[in-house]
């Protein structure tokens, strides 16, 4: 069942739908047949200006974590033979600090809906009864609702050096996360503590990978999503780069 189809979500993908065609035919004098994708960028750029005061939110909640996390494991030593008072307890101590475990979690779900958008509009050859004419813009001669999947049939050069590009970014992103952002552990935590798997030696390999995550993901969506998702993670990196200058670790704790 094809969700847009409901006249309530119908109507906002036809009202995104004449946005984006405004948009871009006011930077076609600029952009020239790359408008739409500029335009993409540009909407890309305006949602995460909006939600810097949640990065902004995030960072604090990351920088709290951090220095929770010696208490957090002396609690899992505690009761690591009673899982439930385990858990009630770090609750209550991320209660008693105004945070929560899933505070960073928001920037995300936040920019769903957007996403979802954006793959719906390269999705459809028809909005509200009229062609899409978006489907018709390009990149570098790639099509935006073209996906590295859909074109397997008939492999296309241009379409593997843009999505190739893409995938290299985003790749080289996630590197610099990963070697960055590390899932932190407390000072003097030895082998033999007992820790959260979120904080495992383990657990922290997989995190790792799955900053890579969004490279696979490229592969299966238009080319329009595939632009948007590089330019947030770049955008995304930036920030808390950032941000982290400004809300820094405390010195106890050192990377894992």
């Amino acid at each position: 069942m094809d969700l847009f189809a409901l006249p309530p979500l119908a109507a906002i993908l036809d009202a995104v739908y004449a946005a984006m065609m405004w948009l871009t035919d006011l930077l076609s004098p600029i952009a020239g047949d790359a408008s739409a994708a500029a335009a993409i960028v540009l909407v890309t750029l305006l949602v995460r200006a909006a939600l810097i005061p949640v990065g902004i939110s995030q960072a604090r909640a990351e920088q709290t974590r951090a220095r929770l996390a010696p208490r957090l494991r002396e609690i899992q030593k505690r009761y690591k033979n009673d899982r439930e008072r385990q858990q009630r307890e770090m609750m209550r101590l991320y209660a008693d600090e105004n945070s929560s475990p899933f505070a960073g979690c928001l920037p995300m779900l936040a920019q769903a809906p957007v996403v979802g958008v954006i793959y719906a509009l390269f999705l459809h050859t028809s909005i509200a009864g009229h062609a899409n004419a978006l489907l018709t813009e390009q990149l570098a001669g790639v099509p935006l609702g073209t996906s590295v999947l859909g074109s397997l049939g008939a492999p296309d050069p241009a379409t593997w050096v843009v999505f190739g590009v893409l995938v290299l970014i985003v790749c080289a992103v996630a590197e610099v996360t990963r070697r960055a952002f590390r899932p932190i552990a407390a000072a003097g935590a030895g082998a033999d503590t007992d820790v959260s798997t979120l904080t495992s030696a383990g657990a922290r390999r997989v995190m790792g990978l799955l900053q890579y995550a969004t490279a696979v993901v490229l592969l299966f969506v238009p080319l329009a999503a595939a632009l948007y998702l590089t330019v947030t993670i770049t955008w995304t990196l930036a920030q808390r780069l950032i941000l982290r200058r400004r809300y820094p670790l405390p010195p106890e704790v050192r990377r894992a």
